[in-house]
């Protein structure tokens, strides 16, 4: 297994990776980046606008079509392009709805049913694309952003450049850390050796995802798969137990995120749903065995550090589902806190691959809360087997002897070997709203 000369030469570029990657995030991230666009035109626009053309990518429009956008009650990306643009805090990036009035609401879903807001796909190669267009009497503001959630590459004022980032070398990406050189060993090692005092902003991951874990337990969100199974477990259907404590807990916190709560996730690689399921499972596990604080930021920088180290080799949005790899993260961070060393980490993690590495991406929706409960216990049921010496093998299907060659394989699938899938699914989706 290959591993790093210096292990402490990358440890300030993990902390900056947690830093730009582990984020608070209100409301899912692809209808979010839309809205923040729509509240950047709007104060280049000066004025209230009249009318909205949003373009998105393909990609961001098949995550955004089925979701709640928080404080609406409104399922789609035309109300994020318009509460964005009326009411939107044009410096809060992914918290940009954050505090939106009951009037700038209604007044978005006015623009709405009076057909002041378009929106389409927008012809371009990137992967994460939003853009949103004001206009208001004969001004008109325009606000592009490309391949991150915040990442704003050109602004227009009157069709003329106020803004333009230097696309062709990607310099205008805010990501300023490096870990391609990185392995797993390297991220292990670094969330069990560095100064406390250096990651101890990690805790507000349980505590912000812990927050949006009781919201959903009321049950008045999306499915409410959570307080289903809470439901079911009183009634015996269900057995009380640390799996059941990790489905719910980590359900719950998903229901409430897609269900439109107005209270925040800290995110993991520009998803909610990702961090949700990077943090609660450790969470759970971390309360099970009674581990200190210290322990349990350990523990969430193991998992939220590796989750991001696995992500980097994907795309930013594909037709895999990314909950599968936060998952993986959250593996490392349970196995830690369970007594495994790093054999079991990496262990835990070929298994995931193994097991739950075919699951698509079909737009983010209350049913990703499903996906989140899959995906949490499939990482329990890994930790459980390597905890026992046993692991899926190099031998079987895409996984490899070592654990970055089996992570690498899963990009490749990602990159290259999903994106006719993702087409598909795509069209399936738009062809279905058509039909309806």
């Amino acid at each position: 297994m290959t591993t790093s000369l210096n292990h402490t030469a990358l440890w300030p570029e993990f902390i900056k990776a947690l830093k730009h990657e582990v984020v608070p995030a209100l409301g899912c991230t692809e209808p979010v980046s839309l809205a923040l666009a729509s509240a950047m035109a709007t104060r280049e626009l000066g004025c209230r606008p009249e009318r909205i053309e949003a373009r998105v990518s393909a990609n961001l429009m098949k995550n955004g079509m089925g979701v709640t956008v928080p404080g609406t009650g409104t399922v789609g990306l035309g109300i994020a392009a318009a509460v964005g643009a009326l009411g939107g805090n044009p410096e809060g990036r992914l918290e940009v709805l954050k505090g939106l009035s009951d009037e700038c609401v209604a007044d978005g879903k006015r623009m709405l049913a009076e057909h002041r807001v378009t929106l389409s796909v927008a012809d371009v190669p990137n992967i994460l694309y939003a853009e949103a267009c004001v206009f208001a009497k004969d001004q008109s503001a325009r606000v592009c952003i490309a391949d991150g959630h915040t990442n704003v590459i050109l602004i227009e004022r009157n069709g003329k450049t106020v803004f333009e980032a230097d696309t062709r070398t990607g310099a205008n990406l805010a990501e300023s850390y490096h870990i391609d050189s990185a392995t797993a060993r390297d991220v292990y090692e670094f969330a069990t050796r560095v100064p406390l005092s250096d990651i101890a902003f990690m805790a507000e991951a349980a505590e912000l995802n812990g927050a949006l874990s009781k919201e959903g337990m009321t049950g008045r969100y999306g499915l409410h798969i959570g307080a289903t199974l809470q439901r079911q477990m009183e009634a015996g259907l269900l057995s009380e137990g640390l799996l059941t404590r990790i489905l719910m807990t980590t359900t719950s916190a998903s229901d409430a995120r897609m269900g439109g709560a107005t209270l925040p996730a800290m995110s993991n690689s520009g998803s909610g749903n990702q961090g949700i399921a990077a943090t609660m499972p450790v969470v759970v596990v971390a309360e099970h065995v009674g581990a200190d604080k210290e322990t349990l930021v350990r523990a969430l920088v193991l998992s939220h550090l590796m989750a991001v180290y696995i992500h980097t080799r994907l795309p930013k949005l594909s037709a895999l589902c990314a909950v599968t790899t936060a998952s993986m993260g959250a593996a490392a961070g349970m196995a830690m806190l369970l007594g495994g060393a790093y054999q079991a980490v990496s262990m835990a993690i070929s298994s995931m691959i193994g097991d739950v590495a075919g699951m698509i991406c079909d737009g983010a929706s209350n049913s990703c809360a499903m996906k989140v409960s899959t995906s949490a216990g499939a990482a329990y049921k890994a930790v459980l087997m390597a905890l026992d010496g046993m692991r899926v093998t190099g031998n079987e299907g895409i996984v490899a002897h070592d654990v970055d060659a089996s992570i690498a394989n899963l990009g490749q699938l990602a990159c290259n070997g999903m994106v006719q899938t993702d087409t598909q699914i795509l069209q399936i989706m738009m062809h279905k709203n058509q039909a309806a």
